[in-house]
């Protein structure tokens, strides 16, 4: 079972509501749109995994809907769906960021397919973006590896104040903290008195 948000977007109810059933079934979380506004209005309210769009609409195109999608957000994943399509406007769509292009009437298995690799490939994406923000920094000597003009994973290590002042841009200076400072005031008199 899946916990992702599909919004389908398609002007015609036969196919809205069947793919939407099915969908449901297969585990989604289903929003249907009939329009490209009606759309907009669930993007930007709601968190979406994927839309799957037909591409010839009245009022706003699927082209459309996918130019607004990926503006409101780059990672959601858009199917374009259409009985009308041909080398050009798969082209465009996919030129605009689509992440798949499909003919209707479409297999549901193969649309199925289609969604879960989309799916897939977002959920990869993400989770490289999480290990590119964590900083790795050496548990024994502390150094910082500075992938920021590298591959990442293979940049230099680096001491931790060369790289706060290359990210930071200010020169550093070194001392104590007010309880690192007492410290190494009070060992200083333990040593003193013996």
């Amino acid at each position: 079972m899946s916990n992702n948000t599909i919004l389908l977007v398609d002007d015609e109810t036969i196919i809205r509501k069947t793919l939407a059933g099915k969908l449901k079934d297969e585990g989604f979380t289903v929003l249907a749109a009939d329009s490209g506004k009606s759309a907009l209005a669930f993007l930007a309210t709601t968190h979406i995994d994927l839309v799957v769009t037909d591409l010839m609409m009245e009022g706003m195109s699927g082209i459309q809907v996918l130019e607004a999608v990926k503006a409101n957000n780059p990672d959601t994943a858009v199917i374009i769906l259409t009985g009308y399509g041909d080398l050009t406007s798969a082209i465009d769509a996919l030129r605009l960021g689509a992440d798949d292009y499909l003919l209707k009437p479409c297999d549901l298995n193969e649309l199925l397919f289609r969604m879960n690799k989309c799916l897939e490939k977002q959920s990869l994406k993400q989770m490289v973006q999480f290990y590119e923000d964590i900083l790795p920094i050496c548990l024994d000597c502390k150094k910082i590896r500075d992938d920021s003009n590298s591959e990442p994973g293979q940049g230099p290590w680096v001491p931790v104040d060369q790289y706060l002042t290359k990210k930071a841009g200010k020169s550093m200076s070194h001392g104590y903290c007010p309880e690192c400072g007492k410290k190494f005031l009070a060992s200083i008199e333990q040593r003193l008195k013996k």
